[in-house]
């Protein structure tokens, strides 16, 4: 009769895990927490927290940028589960430096900056497209993917990337409207095919 080597699931183990080590070069974790860190103009931010002397410390916007996009990317667009994320999740734990924000901190940065966060969105994807991130690996809500286009209509004339960066800029909005309408349920949002197909669509 024959004989295997003994395994247990239910046994535990611990791993010693640095945390930059998980954002690999060439994917889009990486390509969003450079842009994020060194592209980006998070002054906007500065005018509104007032806790110089009173209050606790607050979440660091690029975190919650990082976060929020990231989680958009794998079709996340509840607060409750990227919190959730950044607490189970290797890649959400990297990106947020194990931070773990809260949900309500994620709703309210959402709901209320969300007006200076779409710029920045699209400034990050606009870069993620043009190194074809977002159409290897895919940008989606619940599993509808947004491709990068990447045909030669976009070969690169001023014109051509205001009118990218447009369209962009309207799956951003949309990205964020659901969002926010999934915490203003008070549960994880449920999006249809067909609606999402209009999140997403870049038409």
């Amino acid at each position: 009769m024959a004989r295997y080597k003994h395994y247990d699931y239910n046994q535990t183990k611990m791993i010693p895990l640095r945390f930059s080590d998980q954002i690999q070069l060439g994917t889009f974790e990486y390509t969003l927490n450079h842009v994020v860190d060194n592209d980006l103009d998070l002054s906007v931010f500065e005018s509104r927290y007032r806790n110089d002397y009173n209050g606790a410390p607050a979440y660091d916007p690029a975190i919650l940028l990082k976060v929020v996009l990231f989680a958009y990317s794998r079709g996340i667009v509840s607060s409750r589960k990227i919190a959730q994320a950044c607490r189970e999740n290797i890649l959400f734990m990297a990106l947020s430096a194990d931070s773990q924000p809260h949900h309500s901190t994620l709703a309210d940065f959402i709901s209320r900056m969300d007006e200076v966060i779409a710029p920045l969105f699209t400034h990050v994807l606009m870069v993620c497209d043009s190194l074809n991130l977002i159409g290897r690996e895919m940008f989606a809500i619940d599993g509808c993917k947004m491709s990068s286009n990447a045909a030669k209509e976009w070969s690169g004339t001023h014109t051509e990337l205001n009118r990218k960066k447009a369209k962009i800029d309207r799956a951003v909005g949309r990205m964020l409207k659901a969002h926010q309408s999934g915490d203003q349920q008070g549960q994880p949002l449920e999006v249809t095919a067909s609606e999402c197909a209009q999140i997403v669509k870049l038409e």
